[in-house]
């Protein structure tokens, strides 16, 4: 399979491409020998609690169609995909893996991912649009299901909120309003504070905004990174660092976890997961916390970010891609499994209806006054804007923290930061033998 970087994310011929490549791996009747009888499927995934989701798989559909799937746990991040990619070399991969959305282009880009558009295409009406674009990359393939989301929300104690007389903001210009108000009610105070060191945030953020920060020009990526949509998000939370309104320190820190349980800061943009989050790191503060809809541009827009969630993709290496599949979407669709996936594994479902039903009925402990947490949080999901991902997303990450940790501790230029990852990730896609237009 002599293929080059640069042919395989032809937007509009992704799917022929990566056809062509298994056709010349394998003929139709070795597939269908290989899908003939029982299969015995390998799962790496890193969810807590699988291998109990998985025995409803085993004991019921799996039994009937003799499809028998085993998990091993793996680490999560780029280590798991450099652990795929590894194997993939060797034609050892395991028959799925679960893989975050952004990683996606990587693994399909180095041929390690198989199109499951014919098994699972159906499945496309459980899930919003936002999440399901973002396991076909723009094309008519489709290398994954997704599994969970991290729609957007804005967390706020509400306590400290009535106190101080603020509201919670509808737009990010009330957001910069209510940051300056605060600081000068208590100015030992901080509404929230810029981090550098989890890039899913920022991107999150500037999706919400409209960024594309990977599409394909012809058969070349472009990197919009540094687009006005971007732009925009770097210098509204560069300008608040820089005067002083909000603080720059990094989150998921001891200081950072005191902050939050002391009310030194009163407000956290974050996802729908922040509860776990909230209740190990502001533990004193449990029941005075409130959660809203993200603040948007301009009024009257309803639009959200996604930070975090992943997918279960059909490896290429797979004997039985089609037995797979049928796992893979019964996985994220069936109501059973989309129940114990958030008992057992703590997440939150991709899939539309299992969002306000089974495991959230009630809202987290939390948040245990907020009745509507759920139901509002199953609305804001279906306004995620879709993501762009590109095969380098671990570069520019590593770029953003470096750059963006450096302004934010200096309180120097984000746009300038904003460039410095940009041509970081423009100048690896090249190195790596990819079509880069201008």
């Amino acid at each position: 399979m002599p293929f080059t970087k640069h042919r395989r994310f032809h937007a509009t011929s992704l799917a022929l491409v990566l056809g062509a490549a298994l056709t010349a791996c394998g003929s139709s009747d070795d597939e269908s020998q290989a899908e003939s009888g029982p299969a015995a499927l390998t799962y790496w995934a890193w969810t807590p609690g699988m291998d109990k989701v998985v025995d409803l798989w085993n004991k019921g559909p799996g039994k009937k169609e003799q499809i028998k799937v085993t998990v091993k746990k793996q680490a999560s991040g780029d280590t798991l995909v450099t652990k795929i990619l590894t194997a993939h070399k060797a034609k050892k991969a395991p028959d799925l893996v679960q893989a975050e959305y952004q990683a996606l282009p990587t693994l399909v880009s180095n041929d390690a991912l198989a199109d499951i558009s014919g098994e699972v295409g159906k499945a496309e009406k459980e899930f919003p649009a936002g999440v399901w674009q973002q396991t076909t990359l723009g094309s008519d393939a489709v290398y994954a299901v997704p599994q969970d989301s991290g729609p957007m929300m804005f967390y706020y104690r509400a306590d400290l909120f009535e106190r101080y007389g603020l509201k919670a903001p509808a737009t990010w210009d009330e957001f910069a309003k209510t940051a300056r108000a605060l600081k000068k009610k208590a100015p030992d105070k901080d509404l929230t504070t810029f981090s550098a060191n989890d890039s899913g945030l920022f991107a999150g953020l500037a999706q919400q905004a409209g960024a594309k920060w990977w599409t394909t020009e012809g058969e070349k990526w472009k990197v919009g990174i540094d687009d006005a949509a971007t732009r925009k998000v770097a210098d509204f939370w560069g300008g608040l660092v820089k005067e002083g309104a909000i603080d720059n320190q990094p989150m998921y820190t001891p200081a950072w976890n005191k902050a939050l349980n002391t009310g030194k800061q009163i407000a956290w943009v974050s996802a729908v997961w922040a509860p776990g989050t909230l209740t190990t790191a502001a533990p004193d503060t449990k029941g005075k916390w409130a959660m809203a809809p993200l603040p948007q541009w301009s009024k009257g827009e309803n639009t959200t970010g996604n930070w975090g969630g992943s997918s279960t993709a059909v490896t290429t290496d797979s004997d039985h891609k089609g037995a797979a599949a049928k796992f893979a979407a019964w996985l994220n669709t069936d109501p059973k499994a989309l129940d114990a996936l958030a008992k057992e594994g703590g997440i939150y479902p991709a899939a539309t209806a299992a969002q306000t039903s089974g495991a959230f009925t009630e809202p987290p402990a939390f948040f245990a006054g907020q009745k509507d947490f759920y139901p509002q949080a199953a609305e804001i999901a279906k306004t995620a804007a879709p993501g762009a991902w590109g095969p380098n997303v671990n570069v520019a990450y590593t770029s953003f923290k470096d750059a963006f940790g450096s302004a934010a501790k200096n309180k120097s230029d984000f746009g300038d930061a904003l460039k410095t990852m940009r041509d970081t990730t423009v100048a690896d896609l090249k190195k790596q033998g990819f079509g880069v237009a201008p």
